[in-house]
């Protein structure tokens, strides 16, 4: 829905897990002489190990070190040499024994990131596609990067749609030799499964399907010779298939591996996987520590560990299912995630459970959507019963603590993850002492004066311009032209207004503050299917307005309660209207809710630069021109003023039919025009009603009687309406064709401005887009964000790809 950008991808991010360091939760230290995999020490205190993904145990088994002992030894730390020119001498005992284990040709890489960067790229050939499910290891996404400078199709999915990933292979399978599905075998905050029956039933439909699954979190604890999740349900490796496993981890050692049943395909990956040629190859150590493994895992000793591990899953569960905890996917794998919802109750959580000497992780955006912030506990072998025990224990004395302190309960944290539940939890309230809240779906509910005393002057949705809204976007019928407006006020018990906010439901498209290109590309597909990537939203304001919609006395007391009152109010109405995302928009950069909002499960999305103008201290055009920048008046003279000459202006109040007509013409040459604010097109409604409002007028520009295409031909016309002081060239029309000879855009915009001064307005609101040429005009651009909180992270992760496909 936002604009995800990727400087503003890695700034959220970084805004993220700075959030988290500072409540003390990730980027840790484990301290001491020694590990063992039961206990680890940090600041200062020892804790129960609940975090590790060596589910087996094996990176403390003797038979592991001794073996990288010796080949230290024997061979020294390292051997630098690219494996494409000579394998140190412990390579090949090792890939007879990972052959062994899967029986299909094998190639052993680096580390499973490299891997996927070696195979991916030579795999997948020019002509392919690829769709990726949204919760695949980011180290399969980043390889795929590779693939879209090569003008290979990559798409998402939202995780596990089957229906989804369907719809995608019809659309490609007449444009693509091969789609390669990508996916997790066993994916790693929530340890759920990909549904690889269902994959295989495809890929009999569908013969063009391929699949490249991710099994590093499956390997060990799971499939004949500890082959893996996959292994242990296919039993047998279709040629359509390549498979990414791991020796680290689980495994216990250093390294992954490719299992590619195909041996033409695994000759070249062997011979071009780029980081398979140029890097370094594992160290003798590593190598040595994996041989060891691979014995234990070609020996009936692996089904003893995996036999060991499978009951402390079972007991773990059994546990569970006594405790009130909210499981978010009940599963056999060693992963398990509790949620919290918000972030704030997350690092709260992790505290307790760490002071009370138990790590856990923290699972946290971008692995998860923000609101589904939780807890990954991951069991081992490491852990005892009695020790399994105390944790669950622990987490449930200290969940129902985090929870109040934190303002949220059980209902809420089950809601942000779509469980349904029989557990009983007391209905969510929108109400606080002191404060009262009142919510109403039109205008009319509300009192007027007390609207406008929090909104006059700021843009579109004054009570008047809300009115039109309501009149204009209902009953129609078009979905996308029928929006829910639902208003919410919050006083205190004096009455004294502390929070105030319009917000409208609608269906919008995804794309909708995406790159011309993205939506280009997507306009074609929705030519077939006219809603594909769209979701109802939930948002402050509307695509019609722009401003301040959210009036906040923040010197009140009471002025954080009531926005965690506002904010369970709005998911609220989220749940009725069915919405998939929440948009809270046009706050300023600097503004002070920011830490609060994110710990509320929101991330701040960076929008288009507000502008306006505020400056009218001139009463002429030369004063005019006087405050803008030397560069802008020579731009003015040159590309403005010079084309002046050629139209007439008029202020026309009451249009008539033919001239509506004509109005709606030019507003679709831009709207067809103009994909880098991608919305659907407004019904032809909306203009006649703003015939009716005496709010709206409509500023013409004809082309002037001497010029010879003249015949009082309207070239352009900007729709304008006002709020208080406040002067608000909504949008345009413009003739394309005249646009480009006479700068028709550009003089629309200085006689807007000019007009605004006669009528003696305090400020010119000029929304969001074209905001360089508006600078140009002396136009303050105003740095603004919004904060965005998703049902999944499908709706901002599938554009970012999609913008560079």
């Amino acid at each position: 829905m936002a604009k995800v950008k990727h400087n503003n991808f890695l700034d959220t991010v970084d805004e993220v897990i700075t959030n988290a360091t500072n409540a003390g939760v990730i980027h840790l230290h484990a301290e001491g002489n020694e590990l063992n995999g039961r206990r680890i020490t940090i600041n200062g205190k020892p804790s129960y190990h609940f975090g590790t993904t060596g589910y087996l145990g094996l990176e403390q088994d003797k038979r592991l070190k001794r073996a990288a002992i010796d080949a230290i030894e024997k061979y020294g730390t390292q051997f630098p040499l690219s494996k494409t020119y000579i394998s140190h001498p412990l390579y090949a005992p090792l890939e007879e024994k990972i052959f062994e284990m899967y029986q299909h040709p094998i190639l052993i890489t680096k580390n499973s990131t490299l891997g996927h960067l070696a195979v991916i790229p030579t795999a997948i050939r020019d002509g392919d596609a690829v769709i990726l499910d949204h919760q695949v290891h980011w180290s399969v996404q980043s390889a795929t990067e590779v693939l879209k400078s090569k003008g290979v199709t990559v798409r998402m999915i939202r995780h596990s749609n089957m229906d989804m990933l369907e719809h995608y292979i019809k659309d490609l399978r007449n444009k693509a030799n091969k789609i390669w599905y990508m996916a997790d075998g066993v994916y790693s905050m929530y340890g759920d499964f990909a549904p690889l029956q269902d994959l295989m039933e495809l890929s009999k439909k569908y013969p063009q399907l391929h699949l490249y699954i991710d099994d590093v979190h499956g390997m060990s604890w799971k499939g004949k010779h500890g082959s893996g999740y996959v292994m242990s349900v296919l039993k047998e490796l279709p040629q359509n298939l390549l498979l990414i496993g791991t020796l680290s981890k689980t495994f216990g050692a250093s390294g992954a591996v490719l299992v590619c049943p195909d041996k033409k395909l695994h000759k070249k990956i062997k011979n071009f996987g780029e980081p398979l040629t140029f890097s370094a190859q594992l160290e003798p150590a590593s190598v040595a520590a994996a041989t060891a493994s691979a014995e234990i895992h070609l020996s009936p000793e692996i089904y003893e560990l995996q036999s060991d591990l499978a009951a402390k899953i079972d007991y773990f569960n059994q546990l569970l299912e006594t405790s009130n905890l909210p499981l978010v996917h009940k599963n056999t794998s060693p992963v398990f995630y509790i949620g919290t919802g918000l972030p704030a109750t997350g690092y709260n959580f992790v505290s307790k459970m760490m002071e009370a000497g138990f790590f856990v992780n923290l699972g946290l955006f971008p692995a998860v959507p923000v609101k589904n912030t939780g807890v990954r506990v991951t069991i081992s072998r490491h852990n005892e019963m009695k020790n399994i025990k105390a944790l669950v224990d622990a987490m449930s004395f200290y969940f129902p603590i985090a929870m109040e302190e934190t303002h949220t309960d059980l209902n809420r944290i089950y809601k942000s993850f779509g469980i349904q539940t029989t557990e009983k939890t007391n209905p969510p309230t929108t109400q606080m002492d002191e404060l009262n809240l009142e919510y109403f779906e039109t205008i009319q509910q509300t009192n007027k004066l007390e609207w406008d005393t929090c909104f006059s002057g700021k843009g579109t949705f004054d009570w008047d311009g809300l009115d039109f809204l309501e009149k204009v976007f209902t009953n129609n019928n078009l979905q996308e032209h029928n929006w829910g407006f639902h208003y919410i006020t919050i006083k205190d018990k004096t009455g004294k207004m502390i929070l105030a906010a319009p917000l409208t439901s609608a269906l919008l498209k995804n794309d909708m503050l995406s790159d011309a290109n993205t939506s280009k590309a997507i306009e074609e597909i929705r030519e077939q299917d006219p809603y594909y990537m769209t979701d109802v939203v939930l948002s402050l304001g509307s695509v019609f307005s722009e401003g301040a919609h959210l009036f906040l006395d923040d010197d009140h007391p009471l002025h954080i309660r009531s926005m965690r009152l506002f904010l369970k109010k709005i998911d609220e109405i989220k749940a009725k209207v069915r919405a998939k995302l929440i948009i809270l928009r046009d706050f300023k950069k600097t503004n002070t809710l920011n830490t609060f909002l994110h710990k509320q499960g929101f991330i701040s999305i960076d929008m288009p630069d507000s502008c306006e103008i505020a400056n009218f201290n001139w009463r002429n055009e030369e004063q005019y021109i006087s405050t803008l920048s030397k560069r802008s008046r020579k731009h003015f003279r040159k590309d403005i003023k010079a084309f002046e000459n050629y139209f007439k202006t008029r202020i026309v109040c009451s249009p008539t039919p033919e001239q509506i007509d004509k109005y709606y013409q030019l507003f679709e040459e831009v709207w067809s025009n103009n994909l880098g604010i991608n919305t659907f097109k407004f019904p032809k409604k909306l203009f006649t009603e703003m015939v009716k409002s005496p709010k709206w007028d409509f500023l013409t520009l004809y082309l002037k009687a001497d010029n010879p295409d003249a015949l009082d031909k309207i070239v352009g016309v900007m729709f304008i309406t006002r709020s208080g002081k406040t002067f608000i060239p909504a949008f345009v029309g413009v003739d394309y064709e005249y646009n480009e000879k006479l700068n028709v855009y550009r003089q629309l915009l200085l006689q807007a401005i000019k007009t605004a001064g006669i009528l003696k307005f305090e400020k010119i609101n000029f929304g969001l887009s074209a905001s360089f040429e508006k600078k140009k005009l002396g136009a303050t651009l105003i740095p603004k964000i919004a904060y965005v909180q998703a049902d999944d992270n499908f709706s901002l992760e599938a554009l970012d790809w999609l913008r560079k496909d």
